[in-house]
């Protein structure tokens, strides 16, 4: 069993009171990979980056953390992806992003794909028209093998223009998945839904499982025979960059540990037990993420 990532690699740039505080190797499904492969997980990362200096920051620092690079994409001549994140008085971030998404492309080649393998996916980058043919061709082969795939919606509002364009893509994406997560924001910007329910009422046509998050208050999860609420600890955070990214981590590791390779493995008078472990492993990386400026858990982390 290994855990393959596919999403954006990005130089978080972050700022409190407008000064510079921080760079960071960043991108929602890059941030998940570096705790996991810091947790000794077998890690390989999809993606791509320019031929820059930051873009060996990037490929340094995945090598660093034991994530397999041989699936990097260096663009020759192209300038890397940054995001400048300005933490507000709660450590929420605000976005500014420096990228260019329809100056992409994506080799031909992906890594082998074994059944009960983890796929971790999400953001606009998963649902961009200029490399679609790919992922759509990834997840295909990653759903027909077997493999256990994680879909993190995390869609920006910068991208709101676009949704007509996307939105398809979107759906697809949830019908190839094993579990899809999505916050309260992504859903009203989406499809105008207020409330889990309402949003688990358009997810379950295409995936059963479904965990709904919303800043500070308890994440919410959904399955056909389960309807479930998970209090959020209350902490003192330094910055909520990674929070979401780490929550997702947290989950795929506790599968990854467990060695679950479909949820329908799952008795049915087990379940809730089973996704406590799992949203409890989540909470447990977010939360240590939360009390830095550092988008992963520690080196010396241990769940």
């Amino acid at each position: 069993m290994k855990i393959i990532g596919f999403g954006e690699t990005v130089l978080d740039i972050i700022f409190r009171n407008d000064q510079p505080q921080k760079a960071v190797p960043g991108g929602s499904t890059f941030n998940a990979m570096i705790s996991l492969g810091r947790m000794g997980a077998p890690c390989v990362m999809i993606t791509e980056t320019g031929d820059d200096h930051v873009g060996d920051i990037v490929c340094d620092f995945l090598k660093d953390n034991k994530i397999n690079t041989d699936y990097v994409y260096r663009h020759v001549g192209t300038k890397s992806h940054l995001s400048l994140a300005f933490l507000d008085s709660n450590n929420d971030a605000q976005y500014q992003f420096y990228k260019d998404h329809w100056n992409i492309a994506m080799p031909q080649k992906m890594p082998q794909i074994d059944k009960g393998d983890i796929v971790i996916y999400g953001s606009f980058y998963c649902v961009n028209p200029k490399i679609r043919e790919f992922s759509k061709r990834f997840l295909e082969k990653a759903h027909e093998q077997g493999a256990f795939l994680y879909y993190d919606i995390n869609f920006r509002a910068s991208h709101k223009s676009e949704i007509p364009d996307i939105i398809g893509n979107i759906k697809e994406n949830m019908r190839f998945a094993s579990v899809v997560r999505g916050s309260n924001e992504d859903f009203e910007l989406l499809f105008g839904a207020k409330t889990c329910d309402e949003a688990y009422n358009i997810v379950k046509v295409y995936c059963p499982y479904f965990i709904y998050t919303n800043a500070d208050k308890p994440v919410e999860l959904r399955t056909p025979d389960l309807q479930a609420s998970f209090p959020v600890k209350m902490i003192e955070t330094v910055s909520t960059i990674g929070a979401g990214d780490n929550f997702n981590a947290g989950f795929c590791y506790a599968i990854y540990k467990e060695g679950i390779a479909s949820l329908e493995t799952i008795k049915k008078e087990e379940e809730l037990v089973a996704f406590s472990r799992f949203i409890a492993s989540g909470q447990k990386f977010s939360s240590v993420v939360c009390q830095s400026l550092d988008n992963y858990v520690p080196k010396d982390f241990r769940p």
